[in-house]
């Protein structure tokens, strides 16, 4: 566990591409570079996988692509025509039995086997068109059996957003998890609603409301099953990026317990940044930051406990943003 003023962390358990960061296992020998992957070691525990290693190819080997048959789209390997689609969906197989209890992914962008968006599909064995974009033959099986489970690929977490999402998805869904595994009661699961309140909010307001009449319902001989729906309620939470507009809401709504005590002026300069915010022109991490110091100054003990405002270990706040990264609608 990582400790600092706002909470007690569980390391999120995270299967990455064993190029990124942890091995010269690519197809050309070498390993890459990853800042994510590398700030992120501290704080996760990483389980590093390369596909076409595990299923017998060497280091370095042969190109292998995508390629389009009558029978489908199958892995192969172009100089010797060898097709490695039921060894690399065995082992995908075996890979997702063997480690149920994971909180996300980082898969390597582009790779046949790893990539999870754009991977391109060729319309024959040797060099010829692309005839459509899809996922890796690894990546494909691991998003069929954790649909629910954050999964990324490395280039997209350059940007800010989505990486705020992913690394708040799963410090959030790996919380709830450890406290499965503990055992888990009335006490413990409301107390984690009050403190995520904001955030689910943030998300999806009706489903926060749904969250919250589960717990009022909830019998004290049915806690697992209650804990168990609302799990799978987090987990459909985390399935889309917040939108600008029920982050502003949240916003609005917490910048309510302030506003009477402000000065006009204190209350003028929020509210352009927060239009500034909504044109994406500053970041949420300035209006956290001025709500976070009107917490400290009007002791509201409440809001100071929210996950709202670190929902994530506040060292991972980091100027990686390319701008770049493209925001992919599931």
């Amino acid at each position: 566990m990582k400790t600092d003023r706002h909470a007690i962390w569980v390391k999120p358990t995270v299967v990455v591409s064993k190029c990124l960061e942890f091995d010269a296992c690519r197809y050309n020998g070498d390993k890459l570079k990853d800042e994510v992957v590398k700030l992120l070691k501290e704080y996760v525990r990483f389980i590093p996988v390369c596909p076409e290693v595990e299923i017998g190819l060497g280091i370095p080997r042969n190109t292998i692509r995508l390629v389009n048959t009558n029978n489908g789209t199958h892995l192969m390997e172009p100089k010797t025509g060898d097709d490695h689609t039921y060894k690399m969906e065995l082992f995908a197989k075996t890979f997702a039995r063997g480690n149920q209890e994971i909180d996300g992914f980082i898969l390597k962008s582009k790779s046949p086997s790893c990539g999870i968006y754009g991977v391109k599909v060729y319309s024959k064995l040797e060099k010829s068109s692309t005839m459509f974009t899809r996922s890796g033959v690894f990546a494909l099986n691991m998003k069929s059996a954790f649909h629910q489970i954050p999964i990324e690929e490395e280039g997209r977490l350059t940007n800010f957003e989505i990486r705020r999402h992913f690394f708040t998805s799963i410090f959030t869904i790996a919380e709830f998890r450890r406290m499965l595994s503990q055992g888990i009661d009335a006490k413990s699961i409301i107390k984690f609603h009050t403190r995520h309140k904001y955030l689910f909010m943030m998300y999806n307001q009706k489903a926060t409301r749904e969250m919250g009449r589960l717990l009022a319902q909830m019998e004290a001989k049915k806690i697992n099953q209650t804990a168990y729906l609302y799990f799978q309620n987090i987990l459909r939470i985390f399935k889309r990026m917040p939108s600008k507009n029920s982050t502003t809401n949240v916003l609005m709504h917490i910048f309510g317990y302030f506003s009477k005590k402000l000065s006009k002026s204190e209350r003028d300069h929020f509210l352009s940044l927060l239009n500034d915010y909504k044109n994406k022109f500053t970041s949420i991490n300035v209006l956290n930051g001025i709500l976070s110091s009107w917490i400290k100054r009007f002791d509201e003990r409440y809001l100071r406990q929210q996950s709202f405002f670190t929902p994530f270990p506040a060292q991972l706040i980091i100027p990686l943003d390319s701008g770049k990264g493209r925001v992919i609608k599931n």
